[in-house]
């Protein structure tokens, strides 16, 4: 019998690993605490049509990662997103020089995520509390007590405050994943009826609440919802705001967003908050992944590198790589 290696977390940098680790004939088990794979480049279904509350776009710099983009693009769940940019700075709104090439997912960023999936084996809703190691190989507890094993190798695929317990068997990782500081973020989408009477489809804005805001019906594949905009706190905001009412922070957040746009604003007839605890690493590192080879247990995600999509699929990349050599 083939011992598979568990994945825990179906976020690009799990998905990552996995392709890889079965790219070269080994058996993966995925599991996922969520009811679909994607983690914080997920879509959210709702009446106005799918919403990306976590990732907005992502870019693509290392020449490994361009190519699994222009792989993507070609099976159709990826194009670039061309939006007309602002900049909101001093109270002021103008244009944004920035020429950078952006992609989104098609039809929401979770295509991406379900595309890498594919037939893979997966356990979802799903979540593993503790790794624990017998004699020869590694089993998981969920948390309604079910074991899940035996399993060759683990790769733990998680924010690193999720990981930190998750690598108790290998202390030294688990020291190094608890000193990774992850910054909240809060999300709200609003939707209005009526479209709103600006050009404007994306702002990177400063001096407010709002760190970013997108116009969802831009993005290629989205055109048939209603005029559906995501807003994202800034790190700032949304520590001190962080256990408020979702009706605070849609108000909080409608408020700013009324203040820095340029034309009139009605009433949405659609709101949603999220808070997403684990948004992005505090800082880049460049560890590439975490790894006790001689135990068998690796992990990896953004936190690993620069904290963008690109640095999540990298990390998964390399945890499978050196998984992979380990076994040679």
């Amino acid at each position: 019998m083939t011992v598979p290696i568990a994945i825990i977390g179906t976020g690009i940098a799990g998905l990552s690993a996995a392709q890889a680790l079965h790219a070269a004939g080994h058996h993966v088990h995925l599991f996922d605490k969520s009811r679909g794979s994607g983690g914080r480049m997920a879509s959210k279904r709702s009446d106005v049509g799918s919403l990306d509350l976590g990732a907005q776009y992502f870019t693509a710099r290392d020449r490994r990662f361009v190519a699994a983009v222009n792989q993507w693009q070609a099976q159709g769940c990826v194009a670039e997103w061309k939006p007309l940019l602002y900049n909101f700075h001093g109270g002021r709104l103008s244009p944004s020089p920035d020429e950078q090439s952006r992609w989104v997912g098609r039809p929401g960023m979770s295509a991406i995520t379900r595309a890498m999936l594919g037939q893979l084996p997966a356990s979802f809703a799903c979540r593993i509390t503790e790794v624990f190691r017998g004699e020869r190989h590694w089993s998981l507890l969920d948390a309604d007590g079910e074991t899940h094993g035996p399993f060759s190798h683990v790769v733990i695929a998680t924010p690193a405050p999720q990981a930190t317990p998750l690598l108790a068997a290998t202390p030294k990782l688990a020291s190094v994943a608890a000193g990774v500081k992850m910054d909240p973020t809060w999300a709200v989408a609003l939707a209005f009826d009526t479209p709103l009477q600006t050009p404007m489809q994306g702002c990177f804005v400063q001096d407010s609440p709002l760190d970013w805001l997108a116009r969802n019906p831009s993005k290629p594949g989205r055109d048939d919802t209603p005029d559906s905009w995501i807003l994202h706190a800034t790190s700032t905001w949304s520590k001190q705001h962080l256990d408020l009412s979702k009706e605070q922070v849609i108000d909080h957040l409608h408020g700013a967003f009324a203040e820095l746009i340029d034309c009139a604003m009605p009433a949405p007839s659609f709101t949603l908050a999220h808070r997403w605890l684990y948004a992005r690493p505090a800082a880049a590192h460049e560890w590439g992944a975490l790894s006790d080879p001689d135990l068998g247990i690796y992990a990896c995600g953004d936190w690993c590198l620069s904290g963008r999509v690109e640095g999540a699929w990298l990390s998964g990349q390399e945890a499978a790589r050196r998984l992979i050599e380990h076994l040679q």
